[in-house]
């Protein structure tokens, strides 16, 4: 027998709000006794081949306000440009961490291994690039973007080739602000936009 809907209403949509937090990253809401750490805790473990850097930055919403409860994943190559699974890869790189922005600053923090330059289809190479997924309050559907290095060779890469406005392509790289340092800000909206991708 079919259930009558007359009696039920749909409930309305949301944004990731603080429930993201909770499914993702308990220990960020506080709750500590579920699981021995969060999932997605750093992307390197001892003995990660390569350079060791650390990436701040924060996530600008329309009006120039940090957000405090952004969620972000990243996943990248190793320092050679393999990813796990790929014979020879680091097996001390997982290549994924997930952390959110501190809520007090809306600071969010990456310390990971510099990737390496990855193979493109048909031939030549992409830049060394970390990709990241970007969710919080007002984002209805996460957000996909890359972090490039500005002391690296982005020239060539085959997705920033694409990119027609080229002042653009500014929006995805990294500045280098100190030895093994980078700053890379996110802005959803408004004067310098980062470049979001649809995949």
């Amino acid at each position: 027998m079919t259930q009558s809907l007359t009696n039920l209403q749909e409930t309305p949509s949301q944004t990731a709000g603080p429930y993201v937090h909770i499914g993702c990253i308990p220990s960020f809401t506080g709750i500590t006794t579920i699981y021995p750490e969060d999932l997605g805790r750093s992307p390197i473990s001892d003995g990660a081949k390569g350079e060791v850097i650390t990436i701040r930055g924060e996530v600008y919403d329309g009006m120039g306000w940090a957000f405090r409860d952004a969620l972000l994943e990243s996943w990248q190559a190793d320092a050679a440009g393999l990813y796990p699974g790929q014979e020879g890869a680091d097996p001390a790189v997982s290549g994924f961490c997930r952390f959110a922005a501190d809520k007090e600053t809306g600071v969010f923090e990456l310390v990971t291994v510099k990737p390496g330059p990855v193979p493109a289809r048909g031939g030549g190479f992409q830049a060394p690039h970390i990709s990241l997924w970007i969710v919080a309050r007002g984002i209805n559907i996460g957000l996909n973007t890359r972090i490039y290095f500005e002391d690296e060779d982005n020239w060539d890469d085959p997705l920033l080739s694409r990119i027609e406005q080229r002042p653009r392509v500014d929006t995805l790289i990294a500045t280098k602000t100190g030895e093994s340092e980078y700053r890379f800000d996110i802005r959803l909206q408004g004067e310098g936009e980062t470049v979001f991708l649809d995949l």
